[in-house]
């Protein structure tokens, strides 16, 4: 089985997430490639988009979520993704399972002896009148029902696992700072969600993986599992892989990919790219050793914007009191650093917040 090396990983992850090159395909289909964007800080896909997108504006974006193209729901992981509409869709059911054994252990005790069928047909019968509602409102007019449970851990349980949601607009909006207004997915989008298919070669399933190849492959299932919060999908896996071709990475893991997605040379110049807290392009492997080093592997998950440099997480970036500031997480050469400064200088413009000055600070020190 053939060998591929992390460097080589690296290309393959960057040209599939369109940081290698930024893509003409507009939002929605940018979107739908990527499998979604995180997306529990409403405003941090404004960002990823930027990095990967030639050419986006802010209001493309905001168009495809007023338009409902674009949603943002619970899925992945328990967390809320931008998806659009037919992913989010298709997608739900299979993941229905695991939302809601992922809601219900971490309020285990809070939730003890509750019906979650029961709080289910309670919280779609408030939602019948297609009315958004917040979660406290949700939950105040089940509050009778259930008055012992925390109104957090009763609402967490309907909103992110019980009843498929659409969060609306104007929440995660450009330069709109809106609270959580909730309404059935189906309601909001005019259409029915999808039925799980009653067929033990997981259909759904399949094509999670194939689309998270797309994305994301070379990959172990072990990284399928943790992109998805699923177990791996293992039945899935199983009736596609005379589809799919195999690699060992240099542990010795067996790595999945589609035969003609994209896998560039390891000697492909990367350029700067700047990322938003939370991207899958990190946070989409349960081995994320191709893009990011062990040592800063907490940075990502903390919520830290990141930059790349030649590929990897080489920087941190904030912006506060008008500045953009890089943090390196290593020292950076000085054609590294002209680099760095040139996309932070069109991050800056991209970003409109009266951002009059950047800066790489002095630490670590530079080299070259």
């Amino acid at each position: 089985m053939t060998i591929i090396s992390t460097r080589a990983l690296n290309r393959a992850t960057l040209a599939r997430q369109y940081l290698l090159a930024r893509t003409t395909a507009p939002v929605e289909a940018a979107v739908a490639h990527l499998c979604g964007l995180q997306a529990q800080e409403p405003h941090e896909p404004f960002a990823g988009l930027w990095s990967r997108l030639h050419a986006f504006a802010p209001d493309q974006l905001d168009q495809a979520l007023t338009d409902r193209n674009v949603v943002r729901t619970h899925l992945m992981r328990r967390t809320v993704h931008l998806v659009t509409g037919n992913d989010a869709l298709a997608w739900r059911a299979r993941l229905d399972t695991m939302l809601r054994q992922r809601v219900m252990a971490t309020y285990r005790h809070e939730l003890a002896g509750i019906d979650p069928d029961e709080v289910a047909a309670a919280g779609r019968a408030v939602m019948a009148d297609h009315q958004p509602r917040t979660m406290k409102d949700l939950v105040q007019a089940l509050q009778d029902r259930w008055p012992g449970p925390p109104r957090r851990a009763l609402g967490e349980l309907l909103v992110a696992a019980l009843i498929p949601m659409a969060q609306l607009p104007p929440r995660g909006l450009w330069q709109t700072t809106a609270g959580v207004r909730n309404l059935p997915l189906a309601t909001w989008l005019g259409q029915d969600l999808a039925q799980l298919p009653d067929d033990a070669g997981d259909p759904v399933g399949q094509q999670l993986v194939r689309r998270y190849l797309a994305a994301y492959g070379p990959a172990a299932t072990a990284d399928i599992r943790a992109w998805s919060g699923l177990a791996g999908l293992p039945a899935a896996v199983k009736a596609i892989r005379d589809e799919l071709i195999t690699f060992r990475d240099e542990h010795g893991r067996e790595l999945l990919d589609l035969p003609d997605a994209p896998r560039p040379s390891p000697d492909t110049p990367a350029p700067v790219r700047f990322l938003p807290a939370f991207d899958n392009a990190i946070l989409g492997y349960r081995d994320r050793s191709r893009i990011i080093d062990d040592a800063h592997l907490g940075l990502s998950v903390a919520g830290q914007r990141a930059v790349l440099v030649d590929g990897r997480v080489a920087a941190t970036w904030t912006v506060q009191d008008q500045q953009l500031r890089i943090t390196p997480l290593r020292p950076l050469s000085s054609q590294e650093q002209e680099a760095v400064g040139e996309e932070a200088h069109n991050l800056a413009t991209f970003l409109d917040q009266g951002i009059d000055y950047a800066e790489i600070t002095a630490t670590p020190a530079t080299v070259g």
